[in-house]
């Protein structure tokens, strides 16, 4: 299908195939394939973190995303069949336990895993209310905001190079005035407001990696998101993109909504993350739950009918995101249902796992529609072809080439 309101996320490039002479190759059959989409597909890989950096501590409180029914070959091959960029879970709570013992090497050793597999990690968050040590409860505010402001810095720094793009500062809207249970972080955010919490988190961020890409990230799409982003803007804070959290648990929200909420967002010129996208495969949450964590229950299975839904409006939600300029990633919020966040069935993929529709659907849409086989083609006679697909990487019988914006023209020397 030729989508034209995709073409914003696709390119032409003209490929002239050189000899060992360097020379142009006329009339010959070459074949072009797709290696990697340019643009950000991703998924939590919370999951890989028990599988490939070992148990948790035992110190370490429970993190949902620790999936007990896969190996890690099964739920690598199917990650990486359709994802390019992992979220691994730094939360406070369970990240350090105790004061000076963290997690740092079973997060090192699951960046490295799937950096190494081409995956773009990102880490979350350096700051958030929720999920927090204990501990920190017997702190003053100075000694809790020294704490904090050491903690990116340890984070972003310490994993630079590897992890170089953040959720910076998570729900902050809420931060000041969270009632959910205590915790130091809105005592702090109380104290020092949003926007100093929002510029402790990204200048702190950019001293130790100034090479770090930060999102500022909520799941209040209201206008007090809007009020305090132009805030931030105000202040002279630097965002490198906007972080929107879409949680669909009572049920898909629609073309219409999605587009009016990315086009509210987008007048701030800035990239819009989708960071944190679940659509559910049975039953609905009820419409009067507000808080989404106050809804949870013994059992929520997928069911046929859910998973039907699921699949349809996983493609409906990914096309009209695709087609709004101002997307710039797309993070699904789960791969399996086995261990899902608040026990939701919001997976690709049963707790046995075995695919749901929704995963072959994403498929022949990323990898499919979205996606150019390999394809033979015969040269010019200048040894040119023409090659159009979306923007990211190629290959020429077997040699590198890109598609970008902006960029018309590539040579790739064939090892004869």
């Amino acid at each position: 299908m030729d989508d034209d309101s995709l073409r914003h996320r696709r390119g032409e490039v003209t490929v002239t195939v050189l000899g060992a002479d360097r020379r142009p190759l006329a009339d010959r059959v070459v074949t072009v394939s797709q290696q990697r989409h340019a643009f950000p597909f991703g998924n939590i890989g919370f999951d890989f973190v028990r599988l490939v950096g070992g148990p948790p501590p035992e110190a370490a409180g429970p993190v949902f995303g620790g999936a007990t029914e896969l190996d890690l070959d099964r739920l690598g091959d199917l990650w990486l069949n359709l994802f390019n960029t992992a979220t691994l879970p730094f939360y406070w709570g369970p990240y350090e336990p105790s004061p000076g013992t963290t997690d740092v090497e079973r997060l090192t050793r699951t960046a490295h895993w799937l950096a190494g597999r081409g995956v773009t990690v990102k880490g979350h968050p350096l700051v958030w209310h929720t999920v927090q040590p204990a501990w920190l409860l017997d702190l003053d505010i100075d000694e809790v905001e020294r704490l904090q402001r050491n903690r990116i810095r340890d984070l972003a720094g310490g994993f630079a190079g590897v992890i170089d793009l953040w959720d910076a500062i998570n729900e902050a809207v809420i931060m000041p005035v969270f009632a959910n249970g205590d915790n130091a972080i809105t005592r702090l955010a109380r104290a020092r407001g949003r926007i100093a919490m929002v510029r402790m988190a990204f200048e702190e961020a950019r001293a130790a990696n100034p090479a770090v890409s930060l999102v500022l990230n909520d799941f209040d799409l209201s206008s007090a998101y809007e009020c305090l982003i132009e805030g931030v803007l105000e202040a002279g804070i630097r965002i490198d993109a906007i972080g929107l959290q879409t949680h669909m648990h009572k049920g898909y929200r629609g073309e219409e909504h999605m587009r009016g909420m990315l086009d509210r967002f987008a007048r701030y010129g800035l990239p819009l993350h989708l960071t944190e996208s679940t659509l559910v495969s049975g039953h609905l949450m009820p419409p009067e739950i507000e808080d989404l964590n106050d809804y949870q229950i013994p059992d929520w299975p997928t069911t046929p009918e859910g998973e039907a839904r699921q699949a349809d409006e996983i493609v409906r939600h990914y096309r009209s995101l695709m087609a709004h300029p101002a997307v710039a990633s797309i993070n699904y919020w789960g791969l399996t249902d086995d261990g899902a966040w608040l026990g939701a069935p919001v997976g690709l993929v049963r707790a046995d796992g075995t695919r749901k529709p929704s995963y072959d659907a994403l498929e022949r849409l990323i990898k499919g529609e979205w996606w150019l086989p390999p394809t033979e083609m015969r040269t010019g006679p200048d040894g040119t072809v023409v090659v159009r697909g979306f923007f990211g990487d190629y290959t020429v019988s077997g040699i590198p080439f890109a598609i970008r914006p902006g960029r018309t023209t590539e040579s790739v020397h064939l090892q004869e």
